[in-house]
C-alpha cells in the first residue's frame, strides 16, 4: 500500500506524490541518531556510579544536537539540564517538537559563566564554538565535544577544526567524542545532513522510470533562524512535506528517504581509545 499522498498533476496521467515524511522527522531522525548515543554512554557510566542522574548538567549549544541532547536525558530521569547558548531566541526550541518530546523541565542560559559549574559538560557548537582558553577553565566528571568534522573530506575543514586541542584543555578524567557519518558529507551538522539526505534521495528519484521531476521542500533555514531570528517561521516550514515528485508511476518516495537516512550513525569515541 502506498504511504504517500498523490493526486494528478498537470494532467491526468501524471501524478504527484508527496511523501508523508517531513522535514521535521527528517531533522529528528538525524538528532534522535546523535542523541542516543549520548544517552547509552550516560547510561552506562550512571551504572558504574562515575557519574549520578542528579548531576548538574550542562549542554552547551542548543541547534540541534543540543537541544535533542537535553530532550532524550530529561526523558530518561536525568534531572538537572541547563542548555547555555548565546542566542536567547533558540529558547524557544525547547517547547517545539524540534528533538522529540520533553517531560521535565530544561533550564535555559545565555551566561557561559555557568558552564564551569558543570559535573557533566556536552559541547556541541562545532566550528567557531568554544574556544580553547574557556575550555581550560571546565573541571568536569566527564566531557563531551561533538565533531563536527564528518568524514574528514574538506583539508580546509579539517584545519579549522580544533576540537582535539578544545578537548586536551579540558580538565577531565573522563573525555569522549560525538562522531556521525555515513553520507560522505563535509560536516556532521544536523542542517548539513538533512541536506544531503534530501539531495541524495532525490539523485535516486530521478533516476526511476517514468519521473519527470522531484523537488523538496528546503529553505536556507539558519537565515530564518539566525538572522530573522524566527522559530516560528522555521517551524511552520518544517512541518512541510520533505519531497514532492511529478511522475506517471506511482512509488512509495518514503522508502527513498529512509533508506538514505539508515546511512547514518552516530559513534562515541573515547579520547582514551
Amino acid at each position: 500500500m502506498i504511504k504517500e499522498n498523490y493526486n494528478t498533476g498537470i494532467s491526468s496521467e501524471v501524478y504527484t506524490i508527496k511523501s508523508k515524511i517531513r522535514l521535521i522527522d527528517i531533522f529528528n531522525s538525524i538528532i534522535d541518531k546523535k542523541a542516543e548515543v549520548i544517552l547509552d554512554l550516560l547510561n552506562k557510566l550512571s551504572f558504574k556510579k562515575t557519574i549520578k542522574k542528579e548531576d548538574n548538567i550542562i549542554i552547551i549549544g542548543t541547534y540541534f544536537t543540543g537541544i535533542g541532547i537535553g530532550k532524550i536525558l530529561s526523558l530518561n530521569e536525568f534531572k538537572n539540564i541547563t542548555i547555555i547558548d548565546i542566542y536567547p531566541h533558540l529558547e524557544e526550541f525547547i517547547d517545539s517538537n524540534i528533538g522529540g518530546d520533553l517531560k521535565r523541565n530544561i533550564k535555559f542560559s545565555s551566561n557561559l559563566d555557568l558552564i564551569p559549574t558543570g559535573d557533566i559538560i556536552i559541547d556541541t557548537t562545532g566550528l567557531g564554538g568554544i574556544t580553547e582558553e574557556q575550555s581550560s577553565k571546565f573541571n568536569p566528571k566527564l566531557f563531551i565535544i561533538e565533531d563536527p568534522i564528518a568524514e574528514d573530506n574538506d583539508k580546509s575543514l579539517n584545519e579549522k577544526n580544533n576540537i582535539y586541542s578544545r578537548l586536551e584543555s579540558v580538565n577531565s578524567e573522563n573525555k569522549y567524542i560525538l562522531k556521525t557519518l555515513g553520507l560522505n558529507t563535509k560536516t556532521s551538522g544536523t542542517m548539513t545532513l538533512t541536506i544531503d539526505v534530501l539531495r541524495q534521495t532525490m539523485d535516486n528519484i530521478l533516476k526511476k522510470e517514468g519521473v519527470l521531476y522531484c523537488a523538496c521542500e528546503m529553505r536556507f533555514f539558519e537565515e530564518i533562524i539566525f538572522k530573522e531570528n524566527n522559530i516560528k517561521k522555521f517551524l511552520n516550514i518544517s512541518n512541510s512535506p520533505a519531497i514532492k515528485v511529478s511522475t506517471i508511476s506511482i512509488f512509495e518516495c518514503d522508502r527513498e528517504i529512509e533508506n538514505i537516512l539508515d546511512k547514518i550513525h552516530s559513534k562515541i569515541i573515547s579520547e582514551y581509545m
